[in-house]
């Protein structure tokens, strides 16, 4: 029987046919296509013609097609609605790439090729795209131990192969502690929640079939549980077991994994002559050393930390008048911070909800998209991987642009966060590909026959990855490996965290923020108040992110610690956390950092592309349009539809005319003041 991932596609703008798919086929699917990857590299490498631009690195771009098409599907449905047969191939697919990876960057005739080619760069009549392609090439199979020989180079094959291992096993250990607690709720644990909160857990636990409602580890329940559940011991036990993830002894726990992979990226860099994981890592971003990011960090830290710490005196007073003696624990933060919104800034998320569909959000990101860029999206019937994603085809000026794929709601498959990736990347090498771009969330599902209802911060989530998704659907280059998102690392949230400015407008909210019963708009009252309070617990939010983003720093700038927990806990120390709050992602469940290399002494990149935003925002403000078409353009024209072709602080000035300061970041938290 033919394999249908190796046949040509014959679905609606060559969707992956889903329905035709079995985990079966994978296994087969990846050893063809590598075999087919590894002939290719082969004919470049043997090619006895001169190296040309063409035959050399075009041709290595066109090499892993058919791999690139297997994986985008495999790793797609892998992450977003796992099983055991997957969980297993991932494990077994992560060596062999890894391996295959070696395999290329070891090739010392297909290097000598790239070597040549790029000293004789100035004389090849290049492109500018091509000439960025040339020096990304060879810069990434130097970094990839491209100039290593011997002994050196053994080792650091096998030290990539075993960190490929331990990521997915510290993915699926997450997963597995996520998927398998959850706590009852009897009727009267019930008490104090809001409807929306009730039936979620009501929906949770017919999911678990729990025979009643139950909280789990799904953020979208376990946060709203949290604010508003007047049960201390029942907030401290759901509280224990969220921030425990990853570290409850037994198979599942991740500690030894985070100590040996920092072991091995340390030596990984040592092999590479670098002094440290992290000077390695920030070579090839925006920040470029350790110290620029601990700077930047740091002129945060201490007015965010200033901020907190006055909020947290307020909490404990109202702690203390519940009749519960002893200092605010972190617990008890979300419940006692959504009482004093309720009660200083008359804003009741119980009673915004109703006007934060989900369904009018996504109307309202697609307006924008259509307001700033002239994009229209339009429903469309294809196969799908499970029943609650949904499709939707791309056009401007009637031209095909995308498919965009929306998979919203949380389940026991899905690992936990929100994602964007492209299953299909656009490029023009070989032939025009438009992208398939995926959006994936972990909204709450609602009962059969509601609407989906969501939080202000939800809805910012929603608008942060459709971000994502427009810097792939609109990028516009030639060459795969520099499409969309392969940009820098502290680059690639600046289109996402910009466009969460949107949903701010005022207008924007007045269309589309409907009551999900009364169709009415949201009273303009209850629109100025939620947007008034859009730095309401800034403190807590800053403080729980740079905390994370510092231990992270600290974890890969200098010798890899032997005991990751107490390095984290020496460097909380340092800098004065807070008693009431912790990290966002503490180390045994830091899928950023651990789950693979992309956020590793990355994780600051969050705050870097922030103070970009917040300035970059600033230029539609200074207009007096946030839907000026003349900035829109210029914003596609540089930042969205440049993908890697250019160097990211380039792309930023030619946009802005300067690199921006912190000052417009610490004003849009509001935390200048502090």
């Amino acid at each position: 029987m033919t394999n249908p991932l190796l046949t040509d596609w014959t679905t609606p703008h060559g969707l992956p046919p889903f329905d035709m798919i079995s985990d079966d086929d994978f296994a087969p699917a990846v050893d063809v296509a590598l075999d087919e990857a590894r002939s290719a590299i082969a004919a470049i490498a043997e090619n006895p013609d001169a190296p040309t631009f063409a035959n050399t690195i075009e041709a290595m771009e066109l090499a892993e097609v058919t791999l690139g098409k297997v994986l985008g599907v495999f790793y797609g449905v892998a992450g977003a609605d796992s099983n055991p047969a997957r969980e297993a191939l991932q494990r077994d697919f992560g060596p062999k790439l890894s391996a295959f990876g070696s395999e290329i960057t070891e090739n010392k005739a297909l290097f000598a090729r790239i070597e040549d080619l790029w000293t004789r760069r100035a004389d090849l009549d290049l492109s500018d795209e091509q000439s960025r392609v040339l020096m990304l090439t060879r810069r990434g199979f130097v970094r990839q131990g491209a100039l290593l020989v011997g002994d050196d180079a053994v080792r650091l094959r096998d030290v990539k192969s075993r960190l490929s291992v331990l990521g997915t096993q510290f993915t699926q250990n997450l997963l597995a502690d996520e998927r398998s607690w959850f706590m009852p709720l009897a009727e009267a644990d019930l008490e104090g929640l809001p409807d929306f909160v009730i039936a979620t857990a009501r929906a949770a636990g017919s999911e678990k079939d729990a025979g009643g409602p139950v909280v789990t580890l799904s953020r979208s329940l376990i946060v709203p549980f949290l604010q508003f559940s007047p049960m201390r011991d029942l907030r401290k036990r759901a509280y224990d077991a969220w921030v425990s993830r990853g570290e409850n002894g037994g198979e599942t726990d991740n500690r030894g994994i985070a100590a040996e992979t920092l072991a091995l990226r340390e030596e990984r860099a040592k092999l590479l002559g670098y002094e440290t994981f992290a000077d390695y890592k920030l070579e090839t971003e925006m920040a470029g050393t350790p110290d620029a990011v601990r700077d930047l960090l740091m002129q945060v830290w201490t007015p965010a930390k200033a901020a907190a710490e006055a909020d947290a005196k307020v909490l404990e007073r109202m702690l203390h008048a519940d009749g519960f003696d002893g200092p605010l624990e972190a617990w008890d933060w979300r419940y006692y911070s959504e009482k004093r919104r309720q009660a200083e800034h008359d804003l009741d998320e119980a009673a915004l909800k109703p006007y934060l569909q989900l369904d009018r959000m996504i109307e309202a990101q697609f307006a924008c998209a259509n307001r700033l860029f002239g994009l229209e999206f339009a429903p469309l019937e294809g196969p799908v991987y499970h029943p609650d994603v949904r499709l939707w085809e791309v056009t401007r000026d009637g031209e095909h642009v995308a498919v965009f794929i929306g998979d919203y709601f949380a389940r026991g498959s899905k690992r936990s966060g929100a994602w964007c990736m492209a299953m299909q990347s656009q490029h023009r090498l070989g032939g025009e590909v438009r992208p398939h771009v995926v959006n994936v969330c972990n909204f709450a599902k609602p009962e059969d026959g509601q609407p989906a209802l969501l939080s202000y911060d939800d809805a910012r989530t929603l608008f942060h990855e459709f971000g994502h998704a427009l810097h792939q659907m609109l990028s516009d280059v030639t060459y795969e490996s520099i499409s969309g998102t392969s940009v820098a690392r502290d680059f690639v949230e600046l289109p996402s965290q910009l466009y969460e400015h949107w949903l701010e407008v005022p207008e924007v909210l007045s269309e589309f923020a409907t009551h999900a019963e009364t169709g009415e708009a949201m009273p303009a009252d209850m629109l100025q108040r939620m947007l008034d309070v859009a730095t309401y617990d800034m403190g807590f939010q800053t403080v729980e992110y740079v905390s994370s983003a510092l231990v992270d720093l600290a974890f890969h700038d200098g010798p890899a610690p032997r005991d990751p927990m107490q390095k984290q806990a020496e460097v909380l120390e340092g800098i004065g956390m807070p008693h009431a709050i912790r990290m966002r992602h503490a180390t045994p469940h830091f899928a950023h950092v651990f789950a693979g290399d992309g956020y590793s002494s990355g994780y600051y990149s969050y705050m870097w592309s922030e103070v970009m935003d917040a300035d970059a925002f600033a230029a539609f403000e200074e207009i007096g349009d946030p839907f000026d078409p003349a900035l829109a353009k210029k914003l596609e024209d540089t930042v969205l539809s440049s993908g890697g072709s250019v160097d990211a602080k380039e792309l930023y000035k030619q946009f802005r005319g300067r690199l921006p300061g912190v000052d417009a970041l610490l004003k849009g938290r509001g935390l200048d003041a502090a």
